[in-house]
């Protein structure tokens, strides 16, 4: 926040009433500093002060949703340069760019392509975002008519993107409800574009030349009441846009800079012709602090390696991924089925369901809280052990589902078995390999 806990402790009513759910203003002042209580929680402050303070609290780059229900976009919203310094908040977004010259069959392609290619990665579904179409055929009613197709067949996001202020119309009536992303104000156009952002309630996208130009025209659009915005510095190399991309960031966060206190949109669509380089500069844009990114086309074999650069750089460093503590069935196990147990830590999760699953063999793989760390790290802080591990196995429920009493543990946490055995009575305590690769050869030896 941009004020301390005193400074908004000065101007809260001083009633220490504890409506808000602390016993002094003070507290509630430190908790709202420190991000861990919302301004609402206080009956008592007046309307001039939760602006202010509402104001005070806004990060420094804001956040600016594009379309609408669950499938609505947000980007911006950011507060630091690196995410081991608090954590980075909405994931880049890929658009796929569709323009209005293609031919309905080329355009059914990439919308499906759109649809199909979402991959399943430590839990989370990894995806494209928004769809940009582009208006190119100076035909209004070609645009409307591309842009209702691709609104019938995908629920995605849209970017609208034209030259032409009369060719928004058509476009806007078909989506305006989902609140498409306009694209883009510019010098020539900037009234024009502002009253048509104004008149559909839509976020704007604004353009310039360079980076002093667009703080110019974004300046001028804040003065305007406009506060959806993201920016395009008209950087069409990958040296310029890693600079203007830096240099933005740096105006909202270190100077505060209003008018560049926005997310930024790119265009590597525009930048090379080869699908190789095109990724090679989107992958640039996720480590650099670009909101969404424009790209030609999706392909699986570029398009997942920049959902996985997405998903390390947005993952908060401070929060192990983690999956749900509980009783999870791999190859559809019966009552004879052999029993493995390990942590929560999702990629050790996806690891051994992995394995069991390749090994076709079905099975039941008891997931235990272990704070999302890995087998070895949680053994080591005494979060699976046999005191943790015991009573787990008691409520999960496991004992209702087999016949026997056979349990498999991590060969990493052998040291723990004579503890175990003590811990579970009339248990069989099996250990198991130390690396999952090895699960599918370990199993094909079991007995019940």
């Amino acid at each position: 926040m941009a004020l301390s806990g005193i400074e908004i402790y000065k101007k809260l009513p001083k009633k220490n009433c504890g409506k808000c759910g602390v016993p002094t203003c003070l507290a509630f002042a430190m908790n709202l500093a420190a991000g861990k209580a919302e301004l609402s929680a206080c009956p008592l402050v007046s309307d001039e002060v939760r602006k202010e303070l509402a104001e005070a609290a806004a990060p420094p780059i804001a956040t600016v949703t594009i379309g609408s229900g669950d499938t609505a976009f947000n980007t911006g919203g950011e507060t630091v340069f690196f995410r081991h310094e608090k954590t980075f908040v909405n994931p880049t977004g890929f658009a796929l760019l569709i323009r209005d010259t293609e031919d309905d069959k080329e355009i059914d392609s990439k919308i499906a392509a759109f649809n199909k290619l979402q991959f399943e990665r430590v839990g989370l579904l990894l995806k494209a975002n928004l769809i940009a179409i582009k208006e190119e055929s100076g035909n209004a009613e070609r645009f409307a008519s591309v842009t209702g197709r691709v609104n019938e067949k995908t629920r995605a996001p849209i970017i609208l993107m034209s030259d032409k202020i009369p060719a928004f119309d058509g476009a806007i009536s078909i989506c305006k409800e989902n609140k498409p992303l306009l694209y883009a104000a510019c010098r020539d156009n900037l009234e024009d574009m502002a009253a048509l952002s104004k008149k559909n309630s839509c976020p704007l996208a604004v353009r310039g030349e360079n980076i002093g130009e667009l703080a110019e025209l974004a300046g001028r659009l804040v003065e305007s009441g406009i506060k959806n915005l993201v920016l395009d510095s008209g950087a069409r190399t990958l040296r310029q846009l890693l600079e203007d991309q830096v240099a933005i960031r740096r105006a909202a966060l270190l100077k505060k800079f209003r008018p560049l206190g926005f997310p930024t949109i790119i265009f590597p669509c525009q930048m090379t012709d080869s699908t190789v380089d095109e990724a090679a500069i989107a992958a640039v844009g996720v480590a650099k602090y670009a909101g969404i990114i424009v790209l030609s086309q999706l392909r699986g074999e570029t398009l997942f390696p920049l959902l996985l650069e997405r998903m390390n750089i947005y993952t908060d460093p401070q929060r192990p991924m983690a999956v749900k503590e509980g009783i999870y069935e791999v190859n559809k196990p019966d009552e004879n089925s052999p029993v493995l147990v390990t942590t929560n830590f999702a990629l050790t999760y996806f690891m051994v369901s992995g394995d069991v699953e390749s090994s076709r063999i079905p099975a039941w793989i008891l997931v235990q809280d272990a704070e999302g760390l890995s087998v070895l790290t949680a053994w080591a802080a005494d979060k699976f052990v046999a005191q943790t591990i015991a009573p787990f196995v008691k409520k999960s429920g496991i004992m209702d589902r087999i016949r026997h009493r056979k349990l498999i543990i991590p060969g990493y946490t052998a040291q723990i078995l004579g503890e175990l055995e003590e811990e579970l009575p009339g248990w069989e305590i099996i250990i198991g390999p130390r690396e999952s690769s090895n699960i599918p050869t370990f199993l094909k030896m079991w007995k019940a």
